[in-house]
């Protein structure tokens, strides 16, 4: 599939150099996008800022409407748009499926909460004064997206956007492009107007700078390394932008001797292994306690070799490729990082590569120390090393000795030791006996070095209002 840059409603870019976009299964040439920059961002943010007034304008019913008719369009048309995200990203077609299935919930949520942004009237001490609470769009948006989940992370910021009045400008990593311009495809066919969503590839560098660094941007709203948010960040700060930041993660996963050593296994291999572990919720760090470490590696591995590897258009593959090369480098350097510093390889602990493809067997280690590489940062791929906890104590020191703190994972069938654990675990996002708890209706988001704002859920349409105060004295 090649595609254009979607600007004021136009496909445009034709005339720019090509970006290639490869099958990471096996190289194959998948599709083209543009290698815009700065002129293309600077004429996606003019098309946004001019649309805005008009789509701030319109009845939150009748923003509603047009969502509604999108997120149908999406689930029409999940098989196509799974198949392209498989080919593009890697993924097995079953969770290309069900990413297509989330993504639209998110559409559908926001369309359902575009009215309730509600205002309020306070009560005041003087007589002759009323004090009135309205929100109201906070204006264009700005949006870069990671290459890991090319529909799920844009429609996940697109949707609240849309529905608290604001426009759009979106840059879809270049890795993963094409599922982002079909969804906009649609969002034509379901009437949504010209300007209101605006997309551009290119040169990373130069279109961030051309969002951070415009005056008619007024939130940028990112998904991607520490790293790069931080930079984000100063770079928006001369401008003021509202921001909100989905950084890294480094997930610990904590098996507590009471556990349904059953439901532990599901969760945390539904947690580790989705999407290759190419998630920045994926389980990065198991926690096991001493009593019940044998009976769960037991399990745990004899389910962990069932797992299929391989072309993710293939039938009952469950593990698809690493997204690239590097990938593959770094998951393999945490490896043998651990080998070398005394793990024992339970399962897995190489890769290949086939037609191109870069694969890596799921793989579990034991014997995990804290100086090893996987214990000190996100790995990124499926590589589960497990190490013994003593007490429940032990597992919160462990978990919460990070800076990152985007989500955690524990099982236990204790109410009181969950509570005090949920508690006590300084992340943005907890999952009880659950290896998947992302969902529309949810605040999704991190503390820490893990991010700033939350996206779903009723914060995640607060994100994109502006609070404003009118006092008027009769």
């Amino acid at each position: 599939m090649d595609t254009l840059l979607f600007i004021n409603g136009e496909w445009t870019g034709k005339d720019l150099e090509k970006i290639e976009v490869h099958n990471p299964a096996n190289g194959e040439l998948v599709g083209t996008v543009p290698k815009g920059g700065a002129k293309e961002a600077e004429a996606a943010i003019e098309a946004a800022h001019n649309a805005q007034a008009d789509w701030a304008a319109l009845p939150a019913a009748e923003r509603a409407t047009y969502l509604m008719k999108w997120h149908d369009l999406i689930l029409e048309q999940t098989d196509e748009i799974a198949d392209m995200l498989t080919r593009e990203m890697g993924k097995p077609l079953k969770e290309a499926s069900g990413e297509v299935a989330y993504s639209a919930s998110f559409i559908k949520w926001f369309s359902e909460e575009a009215r309730r942004s509600y205002g309020r009237i306070i009560p005041t001490p003087n007589a002759d004064k009323r004090l009135h609470v309205i929100k109201q769009p906070v204006g264009v948006v700005a949006s870069i997206t990671p290459w890991n989940f090319p529909a799920a992370m844009i429609a996940r910021k697109m949707a609240p956007a849309l529905a608290a009045g604001c426009t759009f400008v979106g840059k879809p990593a270049e890795l993963t492009p094409l599922t982002a311009f079909k969804l906009a495809e649609l969002s034509v066919e379901a009437g949504i107007p010209k300007g209101v969503i605006n997309l551009v590839t290119g040169d990373p560098k130069e279109i961030g700078e051309t969002f951070t660094n415009s005056e008619k941007v007024r939130k940028l709203t990112f998904t991607g390394s520490t790293q790069v948010g931080k930079t984000l960040m100063k770079q928006s700060a001369e401008k003021m932008h509202t921001l909100s930041l989905e950084l890294g993660g480094h997930a610990p996963m904590i098996v507590c001797e009471d556990a349904d050593l059953d439901k532990a296994v599901k969760g945390v291999i539904g947690s580790k292994f989705r999407n290759a572990g190419q998630t920045c919720v994926c389980g990065n760090r198991i926690y096991v306690h001493a009593s019940v470490l044998d009976s769960f590696l037991d399990k745990f591995t004899a389910e962990v070799n069932k797992l299929k590897v391989g072309n993710g258009l293939e039938e009952g593959v469950e593990i698809g490729p690493l997204i690239n090369e590097g990938a593959y480098e770094k998951v393999d350097r945490h490896v043998q990082d651990a080998i070398k510093k005394g793990a024992n390889v339970l399962t897995g602990g190489e890769g290949y590569t086939d037609q191109g493809g870069h694969y890596y067997k799921p793989t579990v280690l034991s014997n995990i120390t804290d100086d090893m590489i996987i214990m000190q940062e996100e790995t990124f791929g499926p590589v589960a090393p497990v190490q013994v906890i003593e007490s429940d104590e032990d597992a919160i020191r462990k978990a919460n000795n990070t800076r990152f703190g985007l989500a955690a994972y524990f099982f236990t069938e204790n109410l009181t030791r969950g509570t005090r654990m949920a508690e006590a675990l300084e992340y943005g996002i907890v999952g009880w006996n659950d290896g998947g708890p992302s969902a529309a209706e949810a605040p999704f988001g991190g503390m820490k070095e893990s991010g700033l704002g939350r996206e779903g859920g009723v914060e995640g349409l607060e994100a994109f209002l502006e609070t404003k105060y009118i006092s008027q004295l009769l």
